[in-house]
């Protein structure tokens, strides 16, 4: 086995809440969380940034409301998550306390992962807390998600977290240690799938059915969540979690499958930008901009010229030069109204202007792509 744990450099682990939940009761299972905690303190000792996608709120939040042992409605599974996350999120943080280390609980739906706006914001959240040394501890929002309540668990949007920071690794702590080629609950003889090099339809016709109880993944959202990561330059493992030390075990080599992937996690995120959005908006630069791009700085407000075009934050625009060659496209920090503002002005000077103080870069270095096109129609 070549792939380690201890090779990431950015870590995502997911975890089901049947690892984390006593299904008939809906009580924590303190003793887990408290070794899963140790683990990601020793992580973070190897120098491996850590967050982590939890599911459990709904089940913790259906004991306190008097909802277990019923099939509550969308309604009821929506204020059983409001009262679960409060009581999952001060689990967490006691959990990790006792390494020192500081928890940051996140909500997020899938939409904020693909709308490109809140994408970006949650992105910047995510990463400063990451520069402050804390663990994100990220949710789904289920208070106002009903799509991932119906369809599906944290699977997809651990990927979609994982994609969206640039995570190299993806750890999927489940009730079975990988992928079979049959289900191993009904044909024990199955065989057990190390690494898989890519996601085929083969690949996908091994997926079973979901468990019963709280769980409401499955392999089928598993594959789903390995298609989303290794495309965005990360792998993924799925990995048994039910005992304690999940993560050390793993480490140390336990039996797992590994999702293979042969991009970059970073190259990856820059195809998506220059191949997969349409510009909404067009900057022109001066030379001294246009030589710092070509060799991969960001782009700053006093290197602009001209705005062009109507774009909000996030969106993705054309950089060129004065005689209309592009340059580089980039997911844009300001919208187009505030950039005419601040364009041509250094960096320290944008909170005088705009009244709040945002990014130093029009467009961050991670956020662009240098390019060698025709010229700019």
């Amino acid at each position: 086995m070549t792939q380690r744990l201890s090779d990431s450099r950015r870590l995502v682990v997911k975890i089901g809440s049947a690892l984390l939940v006593e299904e008939k009761s809906g009580a924590i299972h303190q003793k887990w969380l408290q070794a899963l905690a140790d683990d990601v303190a020793e992580l973070r000792a190897q120098g491996i940034e850590v967050l982590l996608v939890s599911s459990g709120a709904i089940a913790v939040g259906r004991r306190h409301l008097g909802l277990v042992g019923k099939a509550p409605r969308l309604e009821e599974k929506q204020a059983a998550a409001a009262t679960g996350q409060i009581r999952l999120a001060h689990a967490y943080q006691e959990a990790l306390a006792r390494h020192d280390i500081t928890v940051a609980q996140v909500l997020l739906t899938l939409s904020d992962t693909e709308e490109r706006r809140r994408h970006l914001n949650a992105r910047n959240t995510l990463g400063a807390l990451l520069r402050l040394g804390a663990v994100p501890v990220i949710n789904e929002n289920d208070t106002v998600a009903t799509t991932e309540i119906r369809f599906g668990d944290n699977d997809r949007l651990a990927a979609r977290v994982a994609a969206m920071m640039n995570a190299d690794t993806l750890v999927l702590l489940s009730d079975i240690d990988g992928l079979y080629e049959a289900d191993p609950r009904k044909d024990p003889g199955a065989a057990h799938l190390a690494e898989i090099p890519a996601v085929t339809p083969e690949i996908e016709a091994m997926a079973g059915a979901a468990p019963t109880g709280y769980s409401s993944g499955g392999m089928v959202t598993k594959l789903t969540a390995a298609k989303v990561a290794t495309g965005a330059g990360c792998r993924m493992a799925i990995a048994d979690g039910r005992a304690e030390h999940p993560l050390k075990r793993l480490a140390a080599g336990e039996r797992c499958s590994w999702f293979l992937s042969n991009l970059e996690p970073l190259t990856a995120r820059k195809r998506w930008i220059a191949g997969s959005l349409k510009p909404a908006g067009r900057i022109l630069v001066d030379a001294g901009a246009a030589k710092a791009l070509t060799s991969g700085k960001s782009l700053l407000p006093a290197g602009v010229t001209a705005i062009e075009g109507r774009f909000e934050r996030g969106d993705a625009v054309t950089v060129c030069n004065g005689e209309g060659l592009e340059l580089a496209r980039g997911l844009v920090a300001y919208s187009a109204a505030d950039a005419r503002l601040i364009l041509g002005h250094k960096s320290r000077e944008i909170e005088a202007i705009l009244g709040y103080r945002g990014r130093e870069e029009l467009i961050h270095r991670d956020d662009l792509v240098v390019s060698e096109r025709e010229p700019a129609k």
